[in-house]
């Protein structure tokens, strides 16, 4: 029992091959999840930071191509087409531009879901290695003594927290960035309608010759 580290080093050097396969993969599990949390929040702060540029009237090169969409779509004209059809024609083009960048934003996001699944069950299939490991001991040495069983019980645990570790985070990253990223995408939509009702709307027809403006 005293030579067993509980460090984190320390029980992967000292569990089995399955053991340290089980570790190593989840390792990497939580590695990868931090790299996809910063990719989202990165991703999440450039676009929020564009929508804010764009309500306050200045322009945004990662907006622009959505506007330019919209106003390309604008000049297309369908014979017999009502402006309200129009108009929803150009929203729905710039919704479509604006659903795509927003996947872009997210980047792996949807992965996170996947670590925050599959992990615990991977830390479990090491929990139930290690225990098997410790009756095996057992069996071996004839003896139920706590220092027959730790080495066995040492790793099983140790894969349940390397589980947990991979998992904890992902859970709350998928919950906190994918509804910031809903709210986000809502926006999007609605600035989309917005803009379609400007890039629609008829310019003011001309007084009609003959007829005399009414006086002030």
């Amino acid at each position: 029992m005293d030579n067993i580290s509980l460090t984190p080093i320390g029980l992967f050097m000292q569990a089995g091959l399955v053991g340290k396969s089980v570790m190593a993969l989840l390792f990497v599990a939580s590695i990868w999840c931090w790299l996809l949390i910063v990719e989202a929040l990165f991703g999440l702060s450039r676009l929020s930071r564009a929508l804010s540029q764009a309500k306050a009237g200045h322009a945004n090169a990662l907006l622009a191509p959505i506007d330019a969409l919209g106003a390309q779509e604008a000049r297309i004209r369908v014979a017999g087409e009502t402006v309200s059809e129009r108009r929803q024609r150009v929203a729905d083009k710039m919704t479509r531009a604006s659903v795509e960048l927003l996947t872009k934003a997210e980047g792996g996001l949807a992965n996170l879901a996947v670590i925050s699944s599959v992990s615990p069950f991977v830390g479990l299939f090491g929990t139930v290695w290690g225990i098997m490991g410790s009756f095996v001991g057992i069996a071996a040495a004839k003896d139920t003594s706590l220092a027959v069983v730790a080495p066995g019980i040492a790793e099983a645990l140790a894969a349940t927290a390397y589980g947990l570790a991979a998992a904890i985070p992902a859970a709350i990253g998928y919950n906190r960035l994918g509804s910031a990223f809903s709210r986000l995408g809502q926006a999007l939509v609605n600035r989309a309608a917005d803009h379609a009702v400007e890039l629609t709307r008829d310019p003011v027809a001309p007084t009609p010759v003959g007829v005399k403006a009414e006086a002030a």
